[in-house]
C-alpha cells in the first residue's frame, strides 16, 4: 500500500468519507488485495462498514464499479484510486440531488489540461463535451475531470458485465449522446493526481506546508515530528519539515534536510545525508551515503558510500557499496545493484 506521510493513502480516503457521514464503503481491489484487506479488515477500526470486490482481470474504471453493482441502490460516490483531494463531498451530493442528475462529475482547474480529460459545461453546469488529453490548440477550458463522481443506480445498467469498460471513454460519452442529465460540480480546492513520482513528491510537499486541510503540524514551529521509540543521536542535524515514523534509528552526524518523510523501523547510519526524500518502512541506509530527491520503498538497503539522486527504488531493492544511481532511474522491486 502506498503511504502518504506514513499513513496508507486509502486511509485518508476512508477518514474523509467518514467526516462526510459516509459509513458504507466498497473497495474495488485486484493487485495486492490481501495487504489492503489485512490492514483495513471490515472497517470497524475506522467506524465504517467496509466491503471488497475483487477483479480477477482488470475491468477498467466503469467495469470495477459494475463488479460492485450489488452494493449500489442509491446515489453513490465513486473515486479514482490515485486522487488526493479536499473536495467537499457533502456539497457535491447536495448539488447532484438539486439537479436531479443521473451523473455528477467533479471538476478542478489545472494549469495544463493536455494530460487530463477536459470538460466543457454551460452556464447551468450541464456538461456539453468531454475531450480526453487535448492538443494545445483544442483547449477551450482549464477545467478537468477530477476523478470523483456521483452516479445513480441506473448508470450501472449501462455497464457491460465482466468487461473492461471505462467511464471516461465509454459511459460518459454514451450518457451525453443520449442527452441524459449529466452535470459538473466545479471546485477550486486542493487536488493532486499522484500517479507520477513527481506528483507523489508534490503531495508530500503540499501536506507538509499546509496546503491541504488533511494534515497539520499543530503549531510545531520546527516542523519535525518523531514517532515513538526512536533513537536519534545528539550530533544528528534535522531541519524540517520532517516526519519520522516509529522505531527509527538516526546515527552520529547524520544530516536530514526536509522535506523528508521516514517510515517506521528505518535506520540512517553515521554521517549519511538524506535530503528531500521519502523513505517507506524498514529502509536501511549504511554510513556515508548521500540521498537526494529519491523515493525508497519498503525494505530497501543502501550500501555504504553510495550516492543516489532523483531515483525511485522498489520494495526489497539492495544497492551495494559505493554505487551511484543517476537521476531518473526507476529500479524494480527485488533488484540488486552492485
Amino acid at each position: 500500500m502506498v503511504p502518504v506521510l506514513n499513513i496508507p493513502f486509502l486511509e485518508y480516503f476512508i477518514k474523509r468519507l467518514k467526516s462526510h457521514k459516509v459509513s458504507d464503503i466498497t473497495l474495488a481491489v485486484s493487485y495486492l488485495a490481501e495487504p489492503i484487506k489485512d490492514y483495513f479488515e471490515d472497517g470497524s477500526r475506522f467506524d465504517v462498514n467496509l466491503s471488497y470486490t475483487v477483479e480477477d482481470t482488470p475491468l477498467g474504471t466503469a467495469g470495477a464499479v459494475k463488479n460492485a453493482g450489488g452494493f449500489i441502490d442509491e446515489p453513490t460516490l465513486v473515486f479514482n484510486g490515485d486522487i488526493f483531494t479536499d473536495l467537499d463531498l457533502t456539497a457535491m451530493m447536495y448539488e447532484h440531488k438539486k439537479n436531479n442528475a443521473l451523473l455528477t462529475i467533479a471538476l478542478t482547474p489545472v494549469d495544463d489540461p493536455t494530460s487530463y480529460g477536459l470538460v466543457e459545461t454551460d452556464s447551468q453546469n450541464r456538461i456539453l463535451r468531454f475531450l480526453e488529453k487535448p492538443n494545445p490548440d483544442d483547449i477551450t477550458t482549464n477545467m478537468i475531470n477530477a476523478g470523483t463522481y456521483i452516479i445513480e443506480p441506473e448508470v450501472i445498467s449501462l455497464i457491460p458485465s465482466q468487461t473492461n469498460c471505462s467511464f471516461e471513454r465509454d459511459i460518459f460519452p454514451l450518457l451525453l449522446r443520449e442527452k441524459k442529465d449529466v452535470f459538473a460540480y466545479s471546485a477550486d480546492c486542493y487536488w493532486m493526481d499522484i500517479g507520477k513520482p513527481e506528483n507523489y513528491f508534490q503531495l508530500h510537499y503540499d501536506l507538509l506546508n499546509g496546503k491541504s486541510n488533511q494534515y497539520s503540524f499543530n503549531n510545531n514551529r520546527k516542523k519535525i515530528v518523531t514517532g515513538s521509540s526512536c533513537i536519534i543521536h545528539s550530533s544528528a542535524q534535522i531541519t524540517g519539515p520532517v516526519v519520522i515514523g516509529d522505531n527509527c534509528t538516526i546515527g552520529e552526524y547524520v544530516k536530514i534536510n526536509g522535506p523528508v518523510v521516514i517510515g517506521s523501523n528505518c535506520q540512517i547510519s553515521n554521517s549519511s545525508i538524506v535530503d528531500d526524500c521519502i523513505l517507506w518502512k524498514s529502509v536501511h541506509v549504511e554510513p556515508f551515503v548521500k540521498i537526494k530527491h529519491t523515493i525508497m520503498a519498503n525494505n530497501t538497503h543502501i550500501g555504504s558510500g553510495s550516492i543516489i539522486e532523483g531515483a525511485v527504488l522498489g520494495n526489497n531493492t539492495i544497492i551495494g557499496f559505493g554505487q551511484r544511481i543517476k537521476t531518473g532511474r526507476l529500479i524494480s522491486p527485488n533488484t540488486v545493484v552492485c
